[in-house]
């Protein structure tokens, strides 16, 4: 009698290689005609604490209880524009149709690129007809955060949402200064994560895929732990879904829906006793997240608007106690 079993591992997030970059990119961001503003932000992670708070959510079982959630902190500085791109549609997608630098960028940017010499002409940009989308190049500071060891900013681009013309005017006006986190973000806000997991380098096929390791028999006559066949005779090659050691870990991972919980600038609120694990203490403004982003201690993440939210219904949130229990251990 011929056995049936569901395959070990998932293909969906197929070929697990390695992350290009360690910086997490975002291709697209959700539509946005409010006031302007930027639609994403970056920070990054100190680790993981839990709330108690009301839950509001209406559909919910325990709702107007006192719930306890998991919560992600992250330490987010402000960011600094450092220019600003408009795109044009085109048959082969969008393209730069003219970008303008600040001329008051740090001088640590300039390890991560080359600084442009001029910053560029204002009035240009503005002439240009047929903007499809406006966007800003920010860098981060983490400089300002003593328990991140890397002092040369991380740079990416941020689409600025509103109207072409409003988003166009807000660029210009922010074109060199900071940006904090309660410009673009409020509490209670769903938003997508994104960030590069956690690396784990090269891993066999038990581990990395979650396949059955063989038995004792076959385990020393094979002498290792490994999937018991890598096909059959026709078609004669390996297929992609056969299970095989490789990298595992330090992947582009994205996290939808979760919930920013509290916005605020004191980060002793949030530090545990004794500081959080390999990180220490908080001393710029932070950001709560609700349950688990990916990547260890000090990743880079960025925060998107979310751009499929969820249905469900919420009425505000009321924090009772934020954890500041030792994560020592002791």
């Amino acid at each position: 009698m011929k056995t049936h079993r569901p395959r070990r591992g998932s293909m969906g997030f197929s070929p697990r290689k390695r992350a290009a970059s360690i910086i997490p990119k975002f291709k697209s961001w959700p539509e946005y005609d409010g006031e302007p503003k930027l639609l994403d932000f970056a920070g990054y992670k100190a680790g993981m604490t839990h709330v108690v708070m009301i839950d509001d959510r209406k559909n919910s079982l325990s709702y107007g209880e006192e719930i306890v959630i998991p919560v992600t902190v992250l330490e987010v500085p402000p960011v600094k524009i450092a220019g600003i791109r408009v795109y044009k549609k085109t048959q082969y997608g969008l393209q730069i149709a003219g970008e303008v630098w600040s001329d008051k960028l740090d001088e640590k940017l300039g390890k991560r690129i080359r600084l442009p010499g001029k910053s560029g002409d204002v009035s240009k940009l503005k002439s240009i007809e047929n903007i499809a989308e406006v966007r800003v190049i920010v860098y981060t500071q983490p400089y300002k955060i003593p328990s991140i060891p890397k002092k040369v900013p991380d740079l990416m681009e941020v689409k600025v949402g509103g109207s072409i013309e409003e988003a166009l005017d807000y660029a210009l006006s922010k074109l060199g200064s900071e940006i904090s986190i309660t410009e673009v973000f409020k509490e209670g806000t769903l938003v997508d994560v994104a960030s590069i997991t956690k690396g784990k380098g090269l891993q066999g096929v038990v581990k990395r895929w979650g396949v059955i390791s063989l038995n004792e028999k076959y385990a020393r006559s094979s002498k290792g732990r490994r999937i018991g066949c890598l096909g059959p005779w026709n078609p004669h090659h390996i297929r992609p879904t056969v299970p095989q050691a490789g990298q595992m870990g330090f992947h582009h991972r994205t996290e939808y829906n979760k919930r920013i919980l509290k916005i605020g600038g004191n980060g002793e609120e949030v530090t545990p006793n004794g500081g959080f694990v390999n990180y220490g203490v908080v001393r710029n403004d932070y950001v709560l997240i609700s349950g688990s982003v990916p990547g260890p201690v000090k990743r880079l993440v960025r925060v998107r608007d979310a751009i499929r939210p969820l249905k469900a219904k919420f009425e505000g949130i009321n924090l009772l106690y934020v954890s500041n229990s030792s994560k020592q251990g002791r």
